[in-house]
């Protein structure tokens, strides 16, 4: 899509044409289909089929709340998803027949449930699965003593999909953990290879360094002495990161260490396949020897030049420590060291819960307006499908409580393939079942087939699992004895309807992102400035790993934020194209301090250390001038004289004796410069007012 125009043609095309790299393992498509099918089956088999569709249903209905994750965070997570789908299910059996109370429920449910987004999307999944379980209930209201038996049912579903999930927790107690690494040292034995990159991409692994950090430090962690290795493989891994981004920084003569990073790389792939395996690190143990004899080569050879050689050293050092680390990591390793308890970095822990809530309530939250919008929007949906009547009428409000998200573009994506994949489906399944010998086994079967495709392809391509989840449910009901043919018609009709009331309730009370990306964006900036003013002072090395990842993570929301407003109708195409121009230059910007932290014992030996800091700090000064002039949208105030700090830094140090070492300081420091004058040019160069003394103009 052009960055200058916006045109929803070109959006629903990409969003029909775009699909993505399957990310659900299959042990997870296999487990969650059994949870369904079986109870089915079983209930067949046994003369009780109502028994097992209740179960099927509520399997069905909390599948997506089986995530990846620890084991302990996995089972909150699908316990509040059950407890959720069992009471919303027990609500809609009793008062579904009474208009007034269910509506009422119905508005309190989308509003609770939809203000659940400020807790993440795994969280927001249970007030979705609470919404539908209401919905899909009032429809058939029963007296209180077989409406409990109903929610028992549809909470047992959950409870079996639970245990389907945590089934290998005794035998595989730190599978997540070591998957989560297996990921990050996979990612850096990618990151060896590369020999060339984008300054302008984001800097490698950022998400999968976050999830590593969540899954390892997180609420919900795992304990024994194995989470020890676990946390020393962290760090390990942050700083091996850190190394390889450095080396490739400073632009050294690639040919003079070529062998030592491929070799590099195949001990950090070792190293994955060993934690993958949760087995001894033999392979890697044989590759850091040869690693060893290339980087010898390399010193017998002189070839390290400008500095260099104390990194080849470091990361040599840091792959030998994870390699003794990953013997000593899993269920099955023996942790013959002990280390400090590792917090989880500010940045990623999550406050008070009612705090977070009592922020949120307030028209100008994101969070609030999209609780608006769903608690009137599937009131309003249940409201019509009872005034008009329509067959399978909870379809239309179900639809709505899924379609509706917190932004545009994704509401508009899903109610599109929602529509195109319902139809889809109607073919799909018409044909599957005349082709299909008639009998309920062979339809169970059917139904496995279609349930493991729409859980597979669910965060692939929407329109595809949509289309599987219609046959599912349609071969679900027709267990019940509701008609194929006539109950996907009506799926049609209603998912319609639901879409267009879904896009309509947006619509009414957006939230444009073009109005959120400026301080998206200030707040990225304002994170690196606290990244410099860490590195300025000196202090643990805890501290810079805060201030590293809340940069991370502002990063990540920057970037989100431009997606979404890239994807929204009138969007100024000057405000793209700023927000993409910053983006860019600020990973730029992180890939220099990277390399800067990478560099802090080498620059240590420098006489001029006050200097140092003092640099750091006004860099970090003038980043926060421009993050506050882009937030506010003025002009920019004057800018520290930076060109000419970094000139009598370089001209102090490169008398120092220490030439190598100062060499790299006049790298990094000129990079830096260069970056925050960018930075500032692009932010100021469309204010209706220069600054006052300072030209930002990149030297």
């Amino acid at each position: 899509m052009s960055s200058s125009d916006y045109s929803l043609r070109a959006h629903a095309i990409e969003s029909l044409t775009v699909i993505k790299r399957p990310d659900v393992p299959w042990q997870v498509v296999l487990r969650n289909t059994a949870a369904v099918v079986l109870p089915l089956g079983v209930g067949l088999a046994m003369g009780y089929p109502q028994i097992g569709l209740g179960v099927a249903a509520g399997a069905l209905d909390t599948m997506f709340s089986d995530q990846p994750g620890p084991y302990r965070q996995r089972l909150r997570q699908l316990l509040l998803a059950s407890l959720a789908a069992g009471g919303a299910a027990l609500v809609g059996f009793v008062i579904g027949g009474h208009l007034l109370p269910i509506l009422i429920a119905t508005a309190a449910c989308g509003f609770f449930g939809g203000l659940l987004v400020v807790f993440g999307v795994d969280t927001a999944r249970v007030g979705m699965t609470s919404m539908i379980l209401l919905v899909i209930t009032a429809s058939t209201p029963t007296p209180l003593h077989e409406a409990l038996g109903g929610a028992v049912l549809i909470f047992s579903g959950g409870l079996l999909l639970t245990m389907f999930s945590l089934a290998a927790w005794p035998l595989q107690r730190y599978w997540p953990e070591r998957r989560a690494l297996t990921n990050v040292y996979t990612g850096l034995a990618a990151l060896a290879r590369q020999q060339s990159h984008d300054d302008t991409d984001v800097p490698a692994l950022t998400e999968a360094m976050t999830t590593l950090q969540r899954t390892l430090l997180g609420r919900h962690r795992a304990h024994g002495r194995a989470m020890e290795a676990f946390g020393v493989l962290l760090e390990l891994a942050e700083r091996i990161r850190l190394e390889l981004t450095a080396m490739t920084e400073l632009h050294a003569d690639p040919a003079a260490y070529a062998m030592f990073r491929e070799d590099a790389a195949r001990v950090l792939a070792a190293i994955a396949d060993a934690l993958a395996q949760g087995e001894s690190p033999e392979q890697a143990g044989r590759a850091l020897q040869t690693l060893r004899a290339s980087e010898q080569a390399l010193f017998d050879n002189d070839s390290p030049a400008g500095g260099l050689a104390a990194h080849i050293h470091a990361l040599a050092g840091q792959l030998a420590a994870a390699v003794r680390n990953a013997d000593w990591a899993g269920s099955r390793g023996e942790l013959r060291a002990s280390a400090e308890e590792t917090r989880l970095p500010k940045a990623l822990r999550s406050g008070s819960t009612w705090a977070t809530l009592r922020a949120n309530l307030t028209p100008r939250s994101v969070a609030f307006r999209h609780a608006v919008r769903m608690a009137v929007c599937l009131s309003a949906a249940l409201w019509i499908s009872r005034l008009l009547q329509l067959p399978h009428g909870y379809w239309l409000p179900m639809t709505a409580a899924i379609v509706l998200r917190p932004d545009f573009a994704a509401t508009f994506n899903f109610g599109l393939l929602r529509v195109l994949g319902t139809v889809l489906g109607l073919v799909l399944t018409t044909v599957l079942l005349h082709i299909t010998p008639d009998e309920p086994w062979a339809h169970l079967a059917l139904m496995a087939l279609l349930c493991m495709a729409f859980r597979y392809l669910a965060t692939a391509h929407y329109g595809f699992a949509v289309a599987a989840l219609t046959g599912t449910v349609v071969i679900l009901l027709s267990f019940e004895g509701v008609n194929s043919g006539a109950a996907v018609s009506d799926r049609v009709i209603n998912t319609a309807l639901g879409c267009g009331m879904a896009l309509l309730a947006y619509v009414a009370w957006p939230t444009w992102e073009r109005g959120r990306a400026r301080a998206a964006l200030a707040v990225m900036l304002t994170a690196y400035a606290s990244y410099l003013r860490a590195m300025a002072q000196p202090g643990p090395a805890g501290a810079r790993r805060d201030t590293r990842t809340a940069a991370r993570t502002a990063r990540t929301n920057a970037q989100a934020s431009i997606d979404r407003m890239r994807t929204e109708p009138a969007t100024p195409p000057e405000l793209l194209a700023l927000a993409r121009a910053l983006f860019a230059n600020g990973n730029r910007l992180a890939r220099t301090a990277m390399t800067w932290e990478a560099l802090l014992d080498d620059l240590a030996t420098l006489p001029a250390q006050a200097g140092i800091s003092r640099f750091l700090e006004h860099a970090a000064d003038a980043l926060q001038t421009v993050a506050a002039a882009l937030r506010e949208q003025r002009a920019m105030d004057p800018l520290p004289p930076l060109r000419a700090m970094q000139r009598v830094l370089v001209d102090v140090t490169r008398n120092a004796g220490d030439r190598a070492t100062a060499e790299l300081l006049a790298r990094v420091s000129d990079r830096l410069v260069d970056n925050i004058d960018t930075l500032a040019y692009v932010a100021n160069r469309n204010r209706p007012e220069p600054a006052a003394a300072t030209d930002p103009r990149p030297a």
